[in-house]
Protein backbone atom coordinates (compact mmCIF):
# COMPACT_ATOMS: atom_id res chain seq x y z
CA UNK A 1 0.00 0.00 0.00
CA UNK A 2 1.38 3.24 -1.25
CA UNK A 3 2.04 5.28 2.63
CA UNK A 4 0.20 8.03 2.00
CA UNK A 5 -2.99 6.80 1.86
CA UNK A 6 -2.57 4.40 4.35
CA UNK A 7 -2.53 6.53 7.30
CA UNK A 8 -5.48 5.56 9.42
CA UNK A 9 -6.50 2.11 8.13
CA UNK A 10 -7.34 0.29 11.45
CA UNK A 11 -8.81 -2.68 9.42
CA UNK A 12 -6.28 -2.30 6.69
CA UNK A 13 -5.16 -6.32 5.57
CA UNK A 14 -3.72 -7.65 2.16
CA UNK A 15 -4.88 -10.77 3.35
CA UNK A 16 -7.96 -10.13 4.73
CA UNK A 17 -11.66 -12.61 3.72
CA UNK A 18 -15.23 -11.35 4.40
CA UNK A 19 -17.84 -13.98 3.81
CA UNK A 20 -15.49 -15.93 1.46
CA UNK A 21 -14.76 -13.25 -0.47
CA UNK A 22 -11.11 -12.35 -0.08
CA UNK A 23 -9.78 -8.58 -1.91
CA UNK A 24 -8.23 -10.37 -4.56
CA UNK A 25 -11.59 -12.00 -5.56
CA UNK A 26 -13.48 -8.78 -6.26
CA UNK A 27 -10.51 -7.03 -7.54
CA UNK A 28 -11.35 -7.44 -10.88
CA UNK A 29 -14.84 -5.30 -10.73
CA UNK A 30 -16.82 -3.14 -9.16
CA UNK A 31 -19.44 -4.59 -7.01
CA UNK A 32 -22.94 -2.60 -6.87
CA UNK A 33 -25.02 -3.13 -3.32
CA UNK A 34 -26.86 -6.34 -4.48
CA UNK A 35 -23.57 -7.68 -4.63
CA UNK A 36 -22.23 -6.09 -1.21
CA UNK A 37 -21.38 -8.07 1.73
CA UNK A 38 -24.29 -6.38 4.06
CA UNK A 39 -23.77 -8.30 7.40
CA UNK A 40 -25.35 -5.81 9.97
CA UNK A 41 -21.24 -4.90 11.18
CA UNK A 42 -19.43 -4.71 8.01
CA UNK A 43 -21.01 -4.06 4.43
CA UNK A 44 -17.60 -4.04 2.07
CA UNK A 45 -17.68 -2.26 -1.41
CA UNK A 46 -14.68 -1.63 -3.73
CA UNK A 47 -14.18 1.96 -5.27
CA UNK A 48 -11.95 2.19 -7.69
CA UNK A 49 -9.06 2.99 -5.11
CA UNK A 50 -9.74 0.09 -2.78
CA UNK A 51 -12.14 -1.85 -1.25
CA UNK A 52 -13.93 -0.39 2.03
CA UNK A 53 -15.65 -1.81 4.98
CA UNK A 54 -18.60 0.29 6.78
CA UNK A 55 -20.98 -0.14 9.21
CA UNK A 56 -24.61 -0.94 9.13
CA UNK A 57 -26.48 1.55 11.38
CA UNK A 58 -30.27 1.10 11.14
CA UNK A 59 -31.91 1.59 7.71
CA UNK A 60 -28.23 2.95 6.49
CA UNK A 61 -24.99 1.43 5.48
CA UNK A 62 -23.10 3.88 6.09
CA UNK A 63 -19.06 4.24 5.40
CA UNK A 64 -16.87 7.32 6.63
CA UNK A 65 -13.83 9.01 6.41
CA UNK A 66 -12.65 7.70 2.47
CA UNK A 67 -9.85 9.41 1.15
CA UNK A 68 -11.18 10.86 -2.50
CA UNK A 69 -7.57 12.68 -2.92
CA UNK A 70 -4.27 12.30 -2.02
CA UNK A 71 -3.07 14.71 0.69
CA UNK A 72 -2.46 18.27 -0.12
CA UNK A 73 0.74 18.50 1.61
CA UNK A 74 3.67 19.63 1.18
CA UNK A 75 4.78 19.68 -2.37
CA UNK A 76 0.90 19.44 -3.18
CA UNK A 77 -0.05 22.36 -0.77
CA UNK A 78 -2.44 24.64 -2.90
CA UNK A 79 -2.16 22.26 -5.77
CA UNK A 80 -4.86 20.74 -7.66
CA UNK A 81 -6.12 17.34 -6.21
CA UNK A 82 -3.97 14.47 -6.77
CA UNK A 83 -6.12 11.04 -7.25
CA UNK A 84 -5.36 8.44 -4.10
CA UNK A 85 -3.13 5.81 -5.15
CA UNK A 86 -4.93 2.53 -4.94
CA UNK A 87 -4.60 0.65 -1.61
CA UNK A 88 -4.31 -3.02 -1.04
CA UNK A 89 -6.82 -5.35 0.85
CA UNK A 90 -8.98 -3.46 3.11
CA UNK A 91 -9.83 -0.22 4.45
CA UNK A 92 -11.47 0.61 7.44
CA UNK A 93 -14.58 3.28 6.78
CA UNK A 94 -16.00 3.46 10.42
CA UNK A 95 -14.57 6.74 11.84
CA UNK A 96 -14.88 9.89 9.98
CA UNK A 97 -11.27 11.81 8.53
CA UNK A 98 -9.37 14.82 10.08
CA UNK A 99 -11.51 18.19 10.11
CA UNK A 100 -9.16 20.51 7.56
CA UNK A 101 -7.34 23.44 9.42
CA UNK A 102 -9.38 26.25 10.34
CA UNK A 103 -9.18 28.75 12.80
CA UNK A 104 -10.38 28.28 16.14
CA UNK A 105 -13.90 28.30 17.63
CA UNK A 106 -15.11 31.82 16.58
CA UNK A 107 -18.12 33.81 16.11
CA UNK A 108 -18.87 31.43 12.85
CA UNK A 109 -19.04 28.51 15.15
CA UNK A 110 -21.71 30.39 16.96
CA UNK A 111 -23.82 31.00 14.26
CA UNK A 112 -24.47 27.51 13.35
CA UNK A 113 -24.15 26.45 16.62
CA UNK A 114 -20.88 24.18 16.38
CA UNK A 115 -19.81 25.32 19.76
CA UNK A 116 -16.29 25.59 17.92
CA UNK A 117 -13.98 24.19 15.65
CA UNK A 118 -13.95 20.75 14.84
CA UNK A 119 -11.05 19.04 16.15
CA UNK A 120 -8.65 17.23 15.57
CA UNK A 121 -7.50 18.63 11.89
CA UNK A 122 -4.91 17.51 9.63
CA UNK A 123 -3.59 18.68 5.87
CA UNK A 124 -3.99 15.48 5.65
CA UNK A 125 -8.13 16.00 5.50
CA UNK A 126 -9.89 15.30 1.71
CA UNK A 127 -11.90 12.58 2.54
CA UNK A 128 -15.67 11.74 2.12
CA UNK A 129 -18.53 10.24 3.79
CA UNK A 130 -21.48 8.29 2.37
CA UNK A 131 -24.68 6.82 3.76
CA UNK A 132 -26.53 4.13 1.47
CA UNK A 133 -30.05 2.50 1.85
CA UNK A 134 -30.50 -0.49 3.06
CA UNK A 135 -32.26 -2.51 0.67
CA UNK A 136 -34.11 -5.76 0.63
CA UNK A 137 -34.40 -6.02 -2.93
CA UNK A 138 -32.30 -8.74 -5.07
CA UNK A 139 -31.04 -6.03 -7.68
CA UNK A 140 -32.10 -2.43 -6.32
CA UNK A 141 -32.83 -0.06 -8.62
CA UNK A 142 -29.70 3.15 -8.42
CA UNK A 143 -30.91 5.58 -5.97
CA UNK A 144 -30.73 9.68 -6.27
CA UNK A 145 -27.12 11.30 -4.78
CA UNK A 146 -26.64 14.21 -3.09
CA UNK A 147 -23.51 15.88 -1.97
CA UNK A 148 -23.68 18.20 0.21
CA UNK A 149 -21.18 21.20 0.58
CA UNK A 150 -21.02 22.80 3.92
CA UNK A 151 -20.96 26.33 5.02
CA UNK A 152 -18.66 28.46 7.22
CA UNK A 153 -17.41 31.63 5.39
CA UNK A 154 -14.68 28.98 3.11
CA UNK A 155 -13.02 29.18 6.69
CA UNK A 156 -14.37 26.84 8.81
CA UNK A 157 -16.53 23.41 9.23
CA UNK A 158 -16.19 19.91 8.13
CA UNK A 159 -18.53 17.26 6.31
CA UNK A 160 -18.35 15.47 9.78
CA UNK A 161 -20.40 17.34 11.69
CA UNK A 162 -22.99 15.53 13.76
CA UNK A 163 -25.96 17.84 12.00
CA UNK A 164 -24.72 16.92 8.55
CA UNK A 165 -26.21 13.10 9.12
CA UNK A 166 -27.34 11.29 6.93
CA UNK A 167 -29.46 8.86 8.06
CA UNK A 168 -32.77 10.34 7.30
CA UNK A 169 -31.58 10.63 3.41
CA UNK A 170 -30.91 6.92 3.42
CA UNK A 171 -33.72 5.76 5.43
CA UNK A 172 -35.70 7.94 2.70
CA UNK A 173 -33.85 6.37 -0.50
CA UNK A 174 -31.17 8.72 -1.27
CA UNK A 175 -27.19 8.31 -1.11
CA UNK A 176 -25.91 11.02 0.67
CA UNK A 177 -22.23 12.33 0.34
CA UNK A 178 -20.55 14.92 2.52
CA UNK A 179 -17.06 15.68 2.37
CA UNK A 180 -13.74 17.98 3.68
CA UNK A 181 -12.67 20.53 1.34
CA UNK A 182 -9.86 23.01 2.12
CA UNK A 183 -10.64 26.04 4.42
CA UNK A 184 -9.33 29.65 4.56
CA UNK A 185 -5.75 29.99 3.70
CA UNK A 186 -5.15 26.58 2.34
CA UNK A 187 -8.12 26.52 0.24
CA UNK A 188 -8.71 30.17 -0.51
CA UNK A 189 -4.82 32.00 -0.87
CA UNK A 190 -2.93 32.79 -4.22
CA UNK A 191 -0.03 34.80 -4.33
CA UNK A 192 2.81 35.15 -6.90
CA UNK A 193 5.35 32.78 -6.18
CA UNK A 194 2.20 30.32 -6.71
CA UNK A 195 1.42 31.58 -9.74
CA UNK A 196 4.90 31.18 -10.91
CA UNK A 197 5.52 27.66 -10.27
CA UNK A 198 2.22 26.15 -11.22
CA UNK A 199 1.65 24.83 -14.75
CA UNK A 200 -0.33 27.06 -17.04
CA UNK A 201 -3.30 24.66 -17.17
CA UNK A 202 -4.15 24.13 -13.69
CA UNK A 203 -6.54 26.51 -11.88
CA UNK A 204 -4.96 29.36 -9.50
CA UNK A 205 -6.09 30.46 -6.24
CA UNK A 206 -8.88 28.51 -4.92
CA UNK A 207 -7.84 24.74 -4.35
CA UNK A 208 -10.67 24.34 -1.99
CA UNK A 209 -13.05 24.56 -4.90
CA UNK A 210 -11.27 22.26 -6.96
CA UNK A 211 -11.76 20.12 -3.90
CA UNK A 212 -15.33 19.75 -4.61
CA UNK A 213 -14.64 19.67 -8.11
CA UNK A 214 -12.62 16.19 -7.26
CA UNK A 215 -15.38 15.19 -5.01
CA UNK A 216 -18.15 15.00 -7.57
CA UNK A 217 -15.99 13.48 -10.15
CA UNK A 218 -15.18 10.54 -7.40
CA UNK A 219 -19.06 10.61 -6.78
CA UNK A 220 -19.40 10.32 -10.54
CA UNK A 221 -16.54 7.48 -10.71
CA UNK A 222 -18.05 5.21 -7.64
CA UNK A 223 -21.43 6.10 -6.36
CA UNK A 224 -22.68 3.02 -8.27
CA UNK A 225 -21.11 0.92 -5.87
CA UNK A 226 -23.03 2.36 -2.92
CA UNK A 227 -26.03 1.84 -4.78
CA UNK A 228 -26.31 5.51 -6.22
CA UNK A 229 -27.04 6.49 -9.75
CA UNK A 230 -24.19 8.54 -11.12
CA UNK A 231 -26.54 10.21 -13.49
CA UNK A 232 -28.91 11.36 -11.00
CA UNK A 233 -26.86 13.57 -8.51
CA UNK A 234 -28.18 16.85 -7.02
CA UNK A 235 -25.26 19.30 -5.44
CA UNK A 236 -26.95 21.45 -2.71
CA UNK A 237 -24.79 23.58 0.35
CA UNK A 238 -25.96 25.94 2.76
CA UNK A 239 -23.91 29.64 3.02
CA UNK A 240 -20.35 29.80 1.65
CA UNK A 241 -21.06 26.22 0.54
CA UNK A 242 -23.88 27.59 -1.65
CA UNK A 243 -22.05 30.61 -2.83
CA UNK A 244 -19.64 27.83 -4.44
CA UNK A 245 -21.87 26.21 -5.98
CA UNK A 246 -23.27 29.36 -7.72
CA UNK A 247 -19.82 29.69 -9.17
CA UNK A 248 -19.10 26.20 -9.77
CA UNK A 249 -22.71 26.36 -12.16
CA UNK A 250 -20.44 28.87 -14.36
CA UNK A 251 -16.97 26.65 -14.52
CA UNK A 252 -16.86 24.50 -17.46
CA UNK A 253 -14.63 21.87 -14.96
CA UNK A 254 -17.99 21.02 -12.86
CA UNK A 255 -20.62 20.67 -15.91
CA UNK A 256 -22.01 17.36 -15.94
CA UNK A 257 -20.87 16.65 -12.95
CA UNK A 258 -24.43 17.30 -11.29
CA UNK A 259 -27.61 17.23 -12.69
CA UNK A 260 -29.32 19.74 -9.88
CA UNK A 261 -28.76 22.02 -7.41
CA UNK A 262 -30.28 23.25 -3.99
CA UNK A 263 -28.14 26.61 -2.61
CA UNK A 264 -29.50 27.16 0.59
CA UNK A 265 -28.74 30.93 2.14
CA UNK A 266 -25.90 31.61 -0.83
CA UNK A 267 -27.55 33.92 -2.99
CA UNK A 268 -24.99 36.93 -2.07
CA UNK A 269 -23.90 39.56 -4.04
CA UNK A 270 -20.18 38.80 -3.86
CA UNK A 271 -18.16 39.67 -6.61
CA UNK A 272 -15.16 36.69 -7.20
CA UNK A 273 -11.81 38.21 -6.40
CA UNK A 274 -9.42 38.93 -9.78
CA UNK A 275 -6.70 36.67 -9.45
CA UNK A 276 -4.34 40.24 -8.63
CA UNK A 277 -6.15 41.03 -5.71
CA UNK A 278 -6.43 37.30 -4.58
CA UNK A 279 -2.43 37.70 -5.15
CA UNK A 280 -1.95 41.47 -3.29
CA UNK A 281 -3.60 39.20 -0.25
CA UNK A 282 -1.85 36.46 -0.52
CA UNK A 283 1.19 38.94 -0.24
CA UNK A 284 -0.07 40.59 2.67
CA UNK A 285 -0.38 37.37 4.54
CA UNK A 286 3.17 36.17 3.76
CA UNK A 287 4.11 39.97 4.86
CA UNK A 288 2.08 39.13 8.02
CA UNK A 289 4.33 35.79 8.55
CA UNK A 290 7.76 37.23 7.90
CA UNK A 291 8.14 36.49 4.37
CA UNK A 292 8.93 39.77 2.09
CA UNK A 293 9.72 38.15 -1.05
CA UNK A 294 9.03 33.65 -0.75
CA UNK A 295 9.03 31.68 -3.69
CA UNK A 296 6.60 28.72 -3.63
CA UNK A 297 8.54 26.65 -1.48
CA UNK A 298 8.89 28.90 1.11
CA UNK A 299 5.41 29.43 1.18
CA UNK A 300 4.41 25.95 1.85
CA UNK A 301 6.64 25.08 4.51
CA UNK A 302 5.12 27.64 6.27
CA UNK A 303 3.36 25.18 9.31
CA UNK A 304 -0.80 24.86 8.58
CA UNK A 305 -1.46 26.54 12.65
CA UNK A 306 0.02 29.42 11.42
CA UNK A 307 -1.41 30.38 8.03
CA UNK A 308 -5.06 29.79 9.78
CA UNK A 309 -4.66 32.02 12.34
CA UNK A 310 -4.35 35.05 10.06
CA UNK A 311 -8.11 36.03 8.68
CA UNK A 312 -8.74 36.90 5.55
CA UNK A 313 -11.86 36.58 3.11
CA UNK A 314 -12.22 33.55 1.24
CA UNK A 315 -14.02 32.79 -2.15
CA UNK A 316 -13.97 32.32 -5.61
CA UNK A 317 -11.23 33.61 -7.17
CA UNK A 318 -11.25 34.81 -11.38
CA UNK A 319 -8.42 33.11 -12.65
CA UNK A 320 -8.56 32.81 -16.43
CA UNK A 321 -8.92 28.77 -15.94
CA UNK A 322 -11.48 27.94 -13.53
CA UNK A 323 -13.32 31.30 -13.58
CA UNK A 324 -12.85 33.30 -16.95
CA UNK A 325 -15.17 36.26 -15.60
CA UNK A 326 -17.51 37.03 -12.48
CA UNK A 327 -19.97 34.27 -11.30
CA UNK A 328 -22.79 37.16 -11.21
CA UNK A 329 -21.46 38.13 -14.63
CA UNK A 330 -21.90 34.46 -16.11
CA UNK A 331 -25.27 34.66 -14.65
CA UNK A 332 -26.15 37.82 -15.51
CA UNK A 333 -24.73 36.58 -19.22
CA UNK A 334 -26.67 33.54 -18.99
CA UNK A 335 -23.67 31.25 -18.84
CA UNK A 336 -24.39 28.61 -16.24
CA UNK A 337 -25.23 25.48 -15.50
CA UNK A 338 -28.54 25.07 -17.23
CA UNK A 339 -29.80 22.32 -14.27
CA UNK A 340 -33.01 22.16 -12.34
CA UNK A 341 -32.75 24.69 -8.90
CA UNK A 342 -33.79 25.12 -5.88
CA UNK A 343 -32.68 28.53 -4.07
CA UNK A 344 -33.97 30.25 -0.81
CA UNK A 345 -33.29 32.25 2.54
CA UNK A 346 -33.92 32.15 6.23
CA UNK A 347 -36.26 35.28 7.13
CA UNK A 348 -33.71 35.98 10.01
CA UNK A 349 -30.59 36.11 7.85
CA UNK A 350 -29.37 38.96 10.00
CA UNK A 351 -28.48 36.84 12.49
CA UNK A 352 -25.24 36.94 10.75
CA UNK A 353 -25.10 40.92 12.00
CA UNK A 354 -24.29 39.34 15.54
CA UNK A 355 -20.93 38.79 15.20
CA UNK A 356 -17.85 40.29 14.70
CA UNK A 357 -19.14 44.01 14.66
CA UNK A 358 -21.25 43.03 11.41
CA UNK A 359 -24.29 45.39 12.40
CA UNK A 360 -22.05 48.49 12.76
CA UNK A 361 -20.24 47.48 9.50
CA UNK A 362 -23.14 46.97 7.43
CA UNK A 363 -24.77 49.93 9.08
CA UNK A 364 -22.39 51.90 7.55
CA UNK A 365 -22.93 50.55 3.92
CA UNK A 366 -27.06 51.24 4.31
CA UNK A 367 -28.59 54.14 5.18
CA UNK A 368 -31.67 53.41 7.36
CA UNK A 369 -33.46 56.67 6.34
CA UNK A 370 -36.69 57.46 5.36
CA UNK A 371 -36.83 55.65 2.20
CA UNK A 372 -35.89 52.75 3.76
CA UNK A 373 -38.68 52.88 6.51
CA UNK A 374 -40.88 53.18 3.86
CA UNK A 375 -39.93 49.47 2.82
CA UNK A 376 -40.37 48.15 6.07
CA UNK A 377 -43.14 49.31 7.98
CA UNK A 378 -42.31 46.39 10.17
CA UNK A 379 -39.76 47.85 11.36
CA UNK A 380 -41.93 50.76 13.08
CA UNK A 381 -38.80 53.21 12.59
CA UNK A 382 -36.25 51.16 14.61
CA UNK A 383 -32.63 52.07 12.70
CA UNK A 384 -31.52 48.52 13.87
CA UNK A 385 -34.35 46.60 12.26
CA UNK A 386 -34.08 48.68 9.13
CA UNK A 387 -30.54 47.71 8.74
CA UNK A 388 -31.17 44.18 9.95
CA UNK A 389 -34.02 43.91 6.57
CA UNK A 390 -31.57 45.28 4.37
CA UNK A 391 -29.27 43.02 4.93
CA UNK A 392 -31.63 40.28 4.93
CA UNK A 393 -33.45 41.44 1.37
CA UNK A 394 -29.90 43.23 -0.40
CA UNK A 395 -27.37 40.16 0.85
CA UNK A 396 -29.67 36.77 -0.02
CA UNK A 397 -33.10 37.22 -0.39
CA UNK A 398 -32.98 39.92 -3.54
CA UNK A 399 -29.69 37.76 -5.11
CA UNK A 400 -31.73 34.52 -4.48
CA UNK A 401 -34.83 35.65 -6.32
CA UNK A 402 -32.51 37.10 -9.45
CA UNK A 403 -30.76 34.16 -9.68
CA UNK A 404 -33.88 31.96 -10.23
CA UNK A 405 -35.50 34.59 -12.31
CA UNK A 406 -32.68 34.30 -14.88
CA UNK A 407 -33.86 33.03 -18.36
CA UNK A 408 -33.18 29.39 -18.54
CA UNK A 409 -34.70 26.04 -20.05
CA UNK A 410 -34.64 24.52 -16.74
CA UNK A 411 -37.21 25.18 -13.82
CA UNK A 412 -35.80 27.16 -10.35
CA UNK A 413 -37.89 27.02 -7.41
CA UNK A 414 -37.72 29.85 -5.16
CA UNK A 415 -38.28 29.08 -0.90
CA UNK A 416 -38.34 31.37 2.28
CA UNK A 417 -37.36 29.36 5.57
CA UNK A 418 -39.85 31.82 8.39
CA UNK A 419 -40.01 28.71 10.60
CA UNK A 420 -39.18 29.63 14.90
CA UNK A 421 -38.85 26.33 16.91
CA UNK A 422 -41.36 26.43 19.75
CA UNK A 423 -38.48 26.76 22.66
CA UNK A 424 -37.61 29.32 21.04
CA UNK A 425 -40.50 31.70 19.87
CA UNK A 426 -40.84 34.02 22.87
CA UNK A 427 -36.91 34.83 21.86
CA UNK A 428 -37.37 35.20 18.12
CA UNK A 429 -39.25 36.05 15.81
CA UNK A 430 -37.29 35.22 12.41
CA UNK A 431 -35.56 32.05 11.59
CA UNK A 432 -31.68 32.34 11.88
CA UNK A 433 -28.90 31.85 9.11
CA UNK A 434 -28.62 28.15 8.96
CA UNK A 435 -31.45 27.25 11.29
CA UNK A 436 -33.25 25.03 8.30
CA UNK A 437 -30.35 22.51 8.35
CA UNK A 438 -31.63 20.63 11.75
CA UNK A 439 -34.70 20.45 9.67
CA UNK A 440 -33.39 19.57 5.93
CA UNK A 441 -31.53 16.86 7.45
CA UNK A 442 -33.93 15.66 10.14
CA UNK A 443 -31.04 16.32 12.72
CA UNK A 444 -33.17 18.31 15.67
CA UNK A 445 -31.65 15.83 18.05
CA UNK A 446 -28.27 16.44 16.95
CA UNK A 447 -28.43 19.83 18.07
CA UNK A 448 -25.78 21.37 21.09
CA UNK A 449 -26.01 20.10 24.47
CA UNK A 450 -28.91 22.28 26.03
CA UNK A 451 -30.70 22.81 23.17
CA UNK A 452 -34.68 22.33 24.25
CA UNK A 453 -36.34 19.10 22.98
CA UNK A 454 -38.13 19.28 19.61
CA UNK A 455 -41.47 19.38 19.80
CA UNK A 456 -44.17 17.72 17.43
CA UNK A 457 -44.87 20.79 15.24
CA UNK A 458 -40.96 21.11 15.23
CA UNK A 459 -40.77 17.83 14.25
CA UNK A 460 -43.43 18.12 11.67
CA UNK A 461 -42.21 21.16 10.11
CA UNK A 462 -38.57 19.21 9.75
CA UNK A 463 -40.18 16.33 7.80
CA UNK A 464 -42.36 18.24 5.22
CA UNK A 465 -39.24 20.23 4.70
CA UNK A 466 -36.95 17.28 4.48
CA UNK A 467 -39.74 15.52 2.03
CA UNK A 468 -39.42 18.34 -0.31
CA UNK A 469 -35.46 18.07 -0.90
CA UNK A 470 -35.82 14.32 -1.48
CA UNK A 471 -38.69 15.07 -4.10
CA UNK A 472 -36.43 17.35 -5.55
CA UNK A 473 -33.50 14.96 -5.75
CA UNK A 474 -35.62 11.92 -7.10
CA UNK A 475 -37.76 13.80 -9.81
CA UNK A 476 -36.37 16.84 -10.08
CA UNK A 477 -39.59 18.95 -9.08
CA UNK A 478 -39.87 19.66 -5.23
CA UNK A 479 -43.83 18.56 -5.15
CA UNK A 480 -47.04 19.50 -7.45
CA UNK A 481 -48.42 22.02 -5.52
CA UNK A 482 -44.91 23.93 -5.74
CA UNK A 483 -44.97 25.73 -9.43
CA UNK A 484 -41.66 26.90 -10.80
CA UNK A 485 -40.70 30.75 -10.45
CA UNK A 486 -42.09 33.25 -12.78
CA UNK A 487 -41.04 36.62 -12.29
CA UNK A 488 -44.45 37.50 -13.32
CA UNK A 489 -46.18 35.80 -10.43
CA UNK A 490 -43.38 36.00 -7.84
CA UNK A 491 -44.19 32.76 -6.14
CA UNK A 492 -42.61 32.11 -2.73
CA UNK A 493 -42.94 28.71 -1.32
CA UNK A 494 -43.11 29.87 2.54
CA UNK A 495 -41.69 27.16 5.47
CA UNK A 496 -43.58 28.79 8.62
CA UNK A 497 -46.21 27.11 10.51
CA UNK A 498 -47.92 25.57 7.99
CA UNK A 499 -46.91 21.96 7.56
CA UNK A 500 -45.76 21.43 4.15
CA UNK A 501 -45.26 25.20 3.74
CA UNK A 502 -47.28 27.81 2.11
CA UNK A 503 -47.19 29.61 -1.45
CA UNK A 504 -47.13 33.34 -1.07
CA UNK A 505 -47.25 35.71 -4.04
CA UNK A 506 -45.25 38.70 -4.28
CA UNK A 507 -43.55 37.80 -0.77
CA UNK A 508 -40.96 40.91 0.33
CA UNK A 509 -41.86 41.92 -3.68
CA UNK A 510 -41.88 46.09 -2.64
CA UNK A 511 -38.17 46.00 -0.83
CA UNK A 512 -36.57 43.31 -3.04
CA UNK A 513 -37.66 45.57 -6.19
CA UNK A 514 -36.00 48.40 -4.57
CA UNK A 515 -32.71 46.62 -4.08
CA UNK A 516 -32.47 45.05 -7.19
CA UNK A 517 -32.32 48.14 -8.80
CA UNK A 518 -29.39 49.43 -6.92
CA UNK A 519 -27.51 45.78 -7.52
CA UNK A 520 -27.69 46.13 -11.01
CA UNK A 521 -25.40 48.99 -11.15
CA UNK A 522 -23.05 46.44 -9.51
CA UNK A 523 -23.49 43.98 -11.85
CA UNK A 524 -23.13 46.49 -14.69
CA UNK A 525 -19.93 47.36 -12.85
CA UNK A 526 -18.52 43.95 -12.50
CA UNK A 527 -19.29 43.11 -16.57
CA UNK A 528 -17.42 46.19 -17.56
CA UNK A 529 -14.53 45.12 -15.09
CA UNK A 530 -14.14 41.59 -16.99
CA UNK A 531 -14.41 43.02 -20.59
CA UNK A 532 -11.56 45.38 -19.29
CA UNK A 533 -9.66 42.44 -17.91
CA UNK A 534 -10.04 40.52 -21.56
CA UNK A 535 -9.41 43.26 -23.27
CA UNK A 536 -6.04 44.41 -21.67
CA UNK A 537 -5.00 41.35 -19.78
CA UNK A 538 -5.86 38.78 -21.22
CA UNK A 539 -7.11 36.15 -19.19
CA UNK A 540 -4.52 35.77 -16.18
CA UNK A 541 -6.54 38.38 -13.87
Amino acid sequence: MNDVCKRGLPGHSAGRHWNGLSATQIAPGWKRMDQINTGEAAPVVRVQAGAVRGRREGAAHVWRGIPYARPPVGDLRWRAPRPCPAWEGERDAATFGLAPPQAGPSDVADIVSIGGAPAPTSEDCLTLNVWAPVSDRPTPVPAPVMVWLHGGSNRMGAGSLPFYDGAAFARDGVVLVTANYRLGQLGFFAHPALTAATPADEPLGAPGLLDQIAVLEWVRDNIAVFGGDPANVTLFGESAGGIDILALMTAGRARGLFHKAIVQSGGGWLPAAPLKAAEARGVATATALGLTDPDAAALRAVPAERLTGIESSFGPVIDGRLLTRDPISSWAKGDFADVPLMIGVNSGEDSLLNYGGGLKRFGQMIKPDAALARLYPEAKGDEEQLIRLGFRDFGFAGPARWIASRPRRSNAWLYAFDYVEDAKRDQKSRADHAAEIFHVFETLDHRPDGSPPASDADRAVSAAMHARWIAFARDGVPGPDWPAYDSRTDDWMVFDHTPGGVLRRGWWKTALDHHERKAKLLILLLRARDRLRTLFSGTRG
